[in-house]
């Protein structure tokens, strides 16, 4: 289950491994671009392009998905970057569990935009954890991490594109140890997590009155979208590739 370029590797990581892929699961097709013509997602284009069957529901709790997806009869479910929070009727459905790749060290940054704030808060390192799925917003069993250093070149297109390739590595080991009775869940520590709320176009706009260590961390976090951005004589600037400088 996953839909945007971020779920990709972790596919084509399970495609080539010694698995089945019997279906995957994502969001409608929706109307992008200035001619607001129905696109696909970019792991519906990648599935088909492999022969895969593609579910595409409005909601995941519809008693009619459930029992399709119930049919498949999957040994696991896994899940990345799919949209929707999952009922547990969903949760309930796979032989073993449902399995959540969430680009954040957890429980640090639940929610929607873990790497853009990882940049934004000038954190020095970030990564991906594999975790055993329930009913709240990233709160499940965790399962594996990966860690990787935030540079101070990376943006958030670039740490993202780090992590998906990570995250799919990381999918494949935790697979890996579940066949050898290895794998060992841990609950999450509740006290340190934090939340990364999904961002809008309007957080882009910078305030000057904040030191430059700041705006830079600003700049990269939501490059390339939603982009920071300022205004001179009422005509909007985007500010890209920024760097702050001493003195």
């Amino acid at each position: 289950m996953g839909t945007p370029e971020f779920s990709m590797p972790t596919l084509g990581q399970l495609v080539q491994s010694e698995h089945s892929v019997i279906a995957v699961v994502t969001q409608p097709d929706r109307p992008k671009g200035r001619g607001r013509g129905m696109t696909a997602s970019p792991i519906k284009t990648l599935a088909l392009s492999l022969s895969i069957d593609v579910l595409q529901p409005e909601k995941a709790s519809a008693p009619e998905f459930i029992e399709t997806l119930r049919g498949l009869k999957p040994d696991l479910i896994v899940v990345v970057a799919y949209g929707q929070i999952l009922k547990q009727a969903v949760l309930d459905i796979p032989k073993s569990f449902c399995m959540n790749l969430h680009s954040s060290l957890l429980p640090k940054y639940r929610g929607a935009a873990p790497i853009n704030w990882a940049i934004i808060n000038g954190d020095k390192e970030s990564g991906v954890t594999t975790m055993k799925m329930d009913r709240g917003m990233d709160t499940g069993d965790i399962l594996l991490t990966l860690k990787t250093p935030i540079t101070e070149e990376d943006n958030a297109q670039t740490l993202h594109d780090r992590l998906a390739q990570m995250g799919a590595d990381l999918v494949a080991q935790t697979i890996e140890q579940m066949e050898k009775n290895t794998l060992t869940a841990h609950p999450q520590d509740n006290d340190r997590a934090t939340l990364a709320p999904k961002l809008k176009k309007q957080d882009g706009l910078i305030h000057w009155e904040k030191d430059a260590i700041t705006l830079c961390n600003l700049a990269r976090g939501l490059t390339p979208w939603p982009g920071a951005f300022t205004f001179f004589k009422s005509k909007r600037l985007g500010l890209n590739a920024v760097q702050a400088a001493g003195g």
